[in-house]
């Protein structure tokens, strides 16, 4: 089925306890009138969906038809079920993590129990996130690097820097805030200083590829070295966050009955 339903529009707009923006002016490094905007919604579907035959995952809206690139103004939105957005955020998925920190500025819609997802970090995070952090930054080096596939779709920046500057201030801000989270347990959003002003003059290009890629080269070390060091927990609750779910999903539609 696709993502893109009207059906399935109408599940994520009844259905939503919690939406916010997840993008480039989130993290503090978007550029005026450059950037489109991100955002990510997590809603409880009807039992029907749940327990019968038919299933919902996550509505997609995007401004831009399928396979055309979102510009300035444009809104990619994904909303995804409770329940899926539980699964990816004990694997440790960054950027389904990010709701949990988001400031109170950025939410768009939150009900009683987005209150409670943001309340309990603690439920989900855990170890298995910096793993998940240290795939993805080595995925992107190496593409950078040239060792694994195309990594950019703007070529007006490597015209004008010689490398994708926006590719490259996403890599390094993965490393920044999963090293924060294995530290500290929370990621800290705008990205703070001193971080964030080397970020933007990354994807201004005023750092170069190498300082990049040497940056995103210590951070992943660093990760590395946190997977057995940091005070997180190795796993997520997962029964304490199973039980939280099912109350959840039985609140929710009983108000609805």
């Amino acid at each position: 089925m696709k993502h893109d339903s009207q059906e399935f529009a109408a599940i994520a707009e009844r259905g939503t306890i919690l939406r916010c923006q997840v993008g480039s002016g989130l993290h503090g490094t978007a550029v005026a009138g450059q950037d489109d905007r991100d955002e990510m919604g997590i809603c409880v579907e009807p039992p029907e969906y749940v327990i019968g035959l038919r299933r919902f995952e996550q509505y997609i809206f995007r401004t831009q038809p399928e396979g055309v690139r979102s510009g300035p103004g444009d809104l990619d939105l994904t909303v995804y079920s409770l329940r899926k957005w539980l699964r990816l955020a004990l694997a440790g998925n960054p950027t389904v993590l990010l709701p949990l920190f988001v400031p109170e500025s950025e939410i768009v819609r939150i009900d009683e129990l987005g209150h409670e997802i943001r309340a309990n970090p603690e439920m989900v995070v855990s170890r298995v996130a910096g793993k998940r952090f240290q795939g993805y930054l080595r995925a992107q080096r190496s593409r950078m690097l040239g060792l694994r596939g195309r990594h950019t779709n703007r070529p007006e920046l490597i015209e004008k820097y010689g490398f994708d500057t926006k590719f490259a201030m996403h890599m390094v801000r993965l490393g920044v805030q999963g090293v924060e989270l294995l530290e500290t347990g929370r990621i800290t959003l705008p990205v703070p200083e001193p971080w964030l002003t080397w970020l933007r003059d990354l994807r201004q290009g005023r750092r170069t590829k190498d300082e990049a890629l040497e940056a995103a080269e210590e951070l992943e070390n660093k990760l590395a070295k946190l997977a057995d060091s940091s005070p997180l927990p190795e796993r997520g609750d997962e029964n304490r966050a199973n039980a939280w779910l099912v109350r959840a999903y039985e609140r929710a539609w009983s108000r609805a009955a």
